[in-house]
C-alpha cells in the first residue's frame, strides 16, 4: 500500500484490509484515524505455494504443511493437512495458481491455524483479522467427494468450527475476527453466527457481477447483514468504475438498511488494490427518521441530513416513483426535485441543505 494510499483511506475509509505484511500501513492509519478498524488478511482454507514468507496470506504456510504431510503420512486420508482428490493428488484452486485447499475439518489444521494467528496477532497494530474462504460452496473446483469430505457440509461444518476457535482466541487478545461468509442467506443464522466476533465481509452484496444483480427476494435476504453483529463490510460487483450505478445503487441500501453504520466498498472483481471513491461514500446522512419505508420491493428512509431511496426490482418495466422530502440537494449542491422515478436497480441520494 502506498504513502499516497494510506493518506486517501485515512481521509475516506472506515476500515482498511491489508495484507498481514504490511504492518508499517497499517500503524500508518491508525497514527491518522484513530477510529478505523484495520484488518489483516488470512485465507481459512489454503495455502499459497508461491509466498516467500517470513509472513503469509495463509493461517498456516506451504511449509508447514509439507512438514505435516510428512509426519502424517500414514494418516488414514493421506496428504496430511492437505486435501486430495481420489487419487492422492493433491487440490490446487481453478483459476488460482499456487492456492492448495487444505482439510480444514482436520483439528491438528484447526489448532495450528488459530495458534499462528494467534501469536501472529497478538501485540500487532492490526485490529483484527479479515478471513477469507468461509466457504459454502464448490468455489474453486474441489469436485466432491474426496477423502474426507463426502459433500460440502463437512466444509462448511468445519469451518464454523474454525471460526469460532479464532474468534474466541482472538476476542482474548482484544482482537477481533470478521470472516467472509458466503452465501449466509442461504443458511439460517449462519451470518449471525459467524459474525459474532468483530463482524462479517460480504463480498457479493446485492449481486455476484456487475451485470448479474439479484432478483428482490434475494437482495432483500441479505439486507440484514447491514445492521451487524459488529463490524459489517459490504462489498458490491462493479466493472471497477467509481461512475458505476451498482456504487449507488448498493450505498443506498447501505444507508437505509444499515443506517451508514459498517464499511462499504464497490468494486471490480478480485480488484482490491485500488482506492475506489465516489462523493457520496463521504456523506454523512446521520440519525434515521423512522423505519425504512417499502412498497413493491422499493424502500427509502428519510436521516436527519439526507435521503436514500433503492429500487430492487429488475424488470425493466418496474420503474418506481419516490417521493423526496423537501430541503434536498444533490451531490453537485443542486435543489432536490420533489420527486423522482427510480429505475430497476438503481438507488439515490441526497443531503439535506445545510
Amino acid at each position: 500500500m502506498s504513502s499516497e494510499q494510506v493518506r486517501f483511506a485515512a481521509e475516506h475509509y472506515c476500515a482498511a484490509i491489508l495484507q498481514p505484511w504490511e504492518t508499517g500501513a497499517a500503524r500508518e492509519l491508525k497514527r491518522l484515524r484513530p477510529d478505523m478498524t484495520v484488518l489483516a488478511y488470512k485465507c481459512l482454507s489454503s495455502v499459497r505455494s508461491y509466498e516467500p514468507g517470513p509472513v503469509y496470506s495463509s493461517g498456516v504456510s506451504f511449509a508447514e504443511a509439507e512438514a505435516a504431510a510428512v509426519a502424517l503420512e500414514d494418516d488414514d486420508d493421506g496428504g496430511g493437512w492437505f486435501a486430495t482428490r481420489l487419487d492422492g493428488a493433491r487440490i490446487e484452486w481453478e483459476r488460482y495458481p499456487g492456492h492448495w485447499q487444505m482439510k480444514v475439518w482436520e483439528p491438528g489444521y484447526q489448532r495450528r491455524w488459530v495458534e499462528n494467528v494467534l501469536a501472529e496477532f497478538h501485540g500487532s497494530p492490526f485490529d483484527g483479522v479479515l478471513a477469507d474462504n468461509d466457504v459454502f460452496d464448490d468455489y474453486y473446483g474441489l469436485n466432491l467427494p474426496i477423502p474426507g469430505a463426502a459433500d460440502m457440509s463437512v466444509l462448511r461444518t468445519a469451518l464454523g468450527d474454525l471460526v469460532n476457535a479464532a474468534g474466541t482466541a482472538l476476542n482474548s487478545v482484544g482482537k477481533i475476527l470478521v470472516p467472509n461468509i458466503a452465501e449466509s442467506r442461504r443458511e439460517t443464522g449462519r451470518w449471525a453466527a459467524h459474525a459474532a466476533y468483530g463482524g462479517g465481509f460480504e463480498e457479493v452484496w446485492l449481486g455476484y457481477g456487475p451485470e448479474h444483480l439479484f432478483d428482490p427476494a434475494t437482495a432483500e435476504a441479505q439486507l440484514p447483514q447491514a445492521g451487524g453483529p459488529g463490524l459489517s463490510i459490504l462489498r458490491v460487483p462493479t466493472d471497477g468504475n467509481d461512475q458505476h450505478p451498482n456504487f449507488l445503487y448498493g450505498l443506498s441500501a447501505f444507508w437505509i438498511f444499515g443506517e451508514g453504520r459498517g464499511a462499504y466498498s464497490a468494486t471490480a472483481h478480485d480488484d482490491y488494490s485500488r482506492t475506489q471513491h465516489a462523493p457520496e461514500l463521504d456523506w454523512q446522512l446521520g440519525p434515521p427518521r423512522g423505519r425504512p419505508q417499502g412498497r413493491g420491493h422499493t424502500w427509502w428512509r428519510e436521516f436527519e441530513g439526507g435521503f436514500a431511496a433503492v429500487n430492487f426490482n429488475r424488470d425493466g418495466r418496474r420503474r418506481r416513483k419516490v417521493r423526496i422530502p423537501a430541503g434536498m440537494v444533490d451531490d453537485a449542491g443542486r435543489p432536490a426535485p420533489s420527486s423522482c422515478i427510480l429505475p430497476p436497480q438503481r438507488g439515490v441520494l441526497f443531503r439535506r441543505r445545510g
